[in-house]
């Protein structure tokens, strides 16, 4: 928008120099004249843009007709009054704003008509100063107070379309936390089907094939939402936001989170049905608490399918915890740091089921204190290091005490 301009009808202007006696005929055959004006600009509206709604007040007259005609009095009652700036009368005109807003068009069209208003009413004007021979300096002062007046009634429109978009907006996010709601619910009563189409048609949203639930750790407290884009389901409102992503296997989808989540850290759940995104999102949220307890690593989003052992692992932490006591009890008669030893050793023989030699190279020591060390462990273990059902057992609750970091990686020793 150009910046306002200064009051062109001021003290010591060319407009102060005409005699009243003509100022007083001017904005009489002006007031006189300004019904007919208005039907005319509301015509020319009609024929340029027809596709604009015409709404009517509780009389049945059309409102943008009141509007002109009454924008058109207060201008030519400023004239007459030649003091300050024009006020603009701003009820009608930030309904028209407004209207733009929630009918989702821009304000270009509307600040067109505006101008279309101000040339025909200069064209009229112009006439009229002929007639009661007003100066064409004056007449010109008058151009500028019109253009005045015309940013005037677009600021007060600029306010009706902001109030609207908010409006708008605010009503969106409450329809999309519904549909969310909805989609994430654990339980439902009856088939939620129809409802789950009724939400999304609503805000737009074509229902996917498949999804993927994300759960986000904020960086800061105020942090503004991300810019995932309009497919994707995004509800800032909970401490650690939630976003559901339509068919994330799409091409593309996964280049576009990357970018838009930049900055964030927080987990994605595993792509499910669309009936199933409660599940996703327990998944996407027990990563998150991994990540909090730095059991997977934070400062990215993560996918919970890159992740799944540690997921299954360290989520039953109790049962896992009780199996290992269990299946653990003959390291009880080690130290610490050989007790540990031994079971990095069991652990890489468990995984490779090979001999000293592959076994020793997966930790990085000699054969020898291998075999030295799985001749302890069947000393210690006894037949039963032979049962597959414990060897599954000890290979859980290893990789699990792995993943917790109180064993070494392999091949580091």
């Amino acid at each position: 928008m150009a910046p306002a301009r200064p009051p062109a009808i001021a003290a010591r202007s060319a407009w102060h120099d005409v005699p009243r006696f003509q100022v007083r005929r001017f904005a009489a055959l002006a007031m006189a004249e300004a019904p007919a004006l208005a039907e005319e600009i509301l015509r020319e509206i009609q024929r340029e843009y027809p596709q604009l709604p015409l709404v009517l007040d509780e009389s049945g007259e059309p409102m943008a007709l009141i509007g002109i005609r009454r924008a058109l009095e207060v201008f030519i009652e400023h004239l007459e009054k030649s003091e300050g700036p024009p006020t603009v009368p701003p009820g009608v005109f930030q309904e028209f704003g407004r209207g733009e807003g929630l009918h989702g068009r821009s304000l270009d069209s509307l600040q067109a008509i505006y101008r279309m208003g101000v040339r025909l009413t200069w064209r009229r004007l112009a006439d009229i100063g002929q007639r009661v021979d007003i100066p064409p300096p004056a007449m010109y002062e008058l151009v500028d107070a019109g253009y005045q007046y015309l940013d005037g009634l677009v600021d007060q429109s600029v306010r009706g379309y902001a109030e609207a978009a908010a409006r708008q907006a605010g009503e969106r996010l409450r329809l999309q936390r519904r549909l969310m709601e909805l989609l994430l619910a654990e339980h439902h009563r009856g088939d939620p089907a129809d409802a789950l189409t009724e939400r999304a048609a609503r805000v737009g949203w074509p229902l996917p094939r498949k999804v993927a639930v994300g759960v986000l750790l904020r960086p800061a407290r105020e942090a503004v939402a991300p810019a995932v884009g309009q497919g994707i389901l995004l509800d800032m409102e909970y401490e650690q936001p939630r976003m559901v992503v339509p068919e994330p296997d799409a091409a593309g989808r996964p280049e576009l989170l990357h970018r838009a989540l930049t900055g964030w850290s927080g987990a994605v759940g595993p792509p499910v049905p669309l009936a199933d995104a409660a599940k996703s999102l327990r998944w996407a949220e027990a990563a998150v608490h991994l990540m909090e307890r730095r059991l997977l690593p934070a400062g990215d989003v993560l996918y919970c399918t890159e992740h799944t052992e540690a997921l299954v692992l360290l989520q039953p932490e109790e049962l896992i915890d009780d199996l290992a006591l269990r299946c653990l009890a003959p390291l009880g008669h080690c130290g610490p740091t050989h007790g540990r030893r031994l079971a990095e050793t069991l652990l890489a023989w468990l995984e490779t089921r090979g001999g000293a030699p592959e076994v020793a190279a997966r930790l990085g020591v000699h054969p020898q204190t291998v075999r030295y060390r799985l001749r302890q462990i069947r000393e210690l273990w006894g037949d039963e290091i032979d049962d597959p059902d414990r060897r599954f057992e000890l290979e859980l609750v290893l990789r699990a005490q792995r993943l917790r970091g109180l064993l070494g990686e392999t091949g580091r020793r």
